[in-house]
């Protein structure tokens, strides 16, 4: 009798268990769903608003056309290859400018941030440069490099310069001074210290520095295209502006707005490989 109640206890038990189951797997579902979600909710709620506003009166439909007729001018651009075109050159303007801003602004950083000399030395013209803005020197930079693809890709790399030396300088600098002398005390040498503890502490820095730049690079070269370029976003949104191809414009906007996600994704995931030391 005893048994026979044992193994009903059991089986209530069980029977109990078994729903619990389905629920905490709907949960965990739940849980990632709303993940997925939560960062494009903003984005859906704008997009419905773009959507809505003109085709309910709300702003002239000439000016502002609805977001599926911004779509339908992107998917016709894409179709007869104009997209690719515009984005490609665009692309690689940026890319170059932006390598050679990094390659350069590192180790110019890293030689301020651990040697007073060469601060003492460069700090005043990088200050002099710092506070110039870079649109400012576009004519400059067109008189002197011709209105081809050099001034275009030297004016990208002045706008990234800057953001990744001076976030460069503060990464190193702000590096724990217990962990420098701690690799110091176990005989480190200067090129190893740099590289296994000055580095990889900076990084973090470096890279919100690499985003600015990224950002900075797209934004400078879209206005330079719209000055004298026959190829490239800021040219189509310029072109179409001038055609009154309104939709067209809007889609030139929207792929410069989906370059520079793309942009950072892929710093943001580099970032997130050189920095799985640290702790979360």
């Amino acid at each position: 009798m005893a048994s026979a109640v044992h193994v009903a206890d059991d089986g209530l038990r069980f029977g109990a268990a078994a729903p619990e189951l389905p629920t905490r797997l709907a949960r965990a579902a739940a849980r990632v769903a709303w993940r997925i979600l939560k960062p494009s909710l903003a984005i859906g709620v704008f997009l419905a608003l773009w959507e809505l506003a003109p085709r309910l009166g709300l702003v002239d439909e000439v000016f502002l056309p609805p977001f599926s007729t911004v779509l339908h001018a992107a998917a016709e651009l894409i179709r007869n290859g104009q997209m690719w075109e515009h984005v490609s050159t665009s692309l690689a303007r940026s890319v170059a400018g932006f390598a050679l801003a990094l390659i350069t602004a590192v180790p110019v950083g890293v030689a301020i941030a651990w040697y007073r000399p060469v601060a003492a030395f460069l700090s005043p013209v990088l200050e002099l440069f710092r506070n110039t803005a870079a649109l400012a020197l576009l004519p400059v930079f067109i008189l002197i490099l011709g209105i081809g693809e050099t001034s275009k890709i030297a004016l990208v790399v002045y706008a990234s310069f800057f953001p990744i030396l001076l976030n460069t300088i503060t990464g190193v600098r702000t590096v724990d001074p217990l962990l420098i002398k701690s690799a110091v005390s176990l005989g480190f040498s200067p090129l190893r210290l740099f590289q296994k503890v000055v580095l990889p502490a900076a990084v973090p820095a470096i890279f919100t520095g690499l985003r600015m730049a990224a950002s900075a690079s797209i934004l400078v070269l879209i206005a330079a295209e719209m000055v004298g370029a026959r190829a490239g976003l800021g040219y189509l949104i310029t072109a179409a502006q001038q055609n009154f191809a309104i939709p067209d414009m809007y889609a030139g906007i929207v792929a410069i707005s989906l370059v520079g996600l793309a942009f950072n994704g892929v710093l943001v995931t580099i970032e997130r490989r050189l920095s799985r030391w640290r702790t979360q």
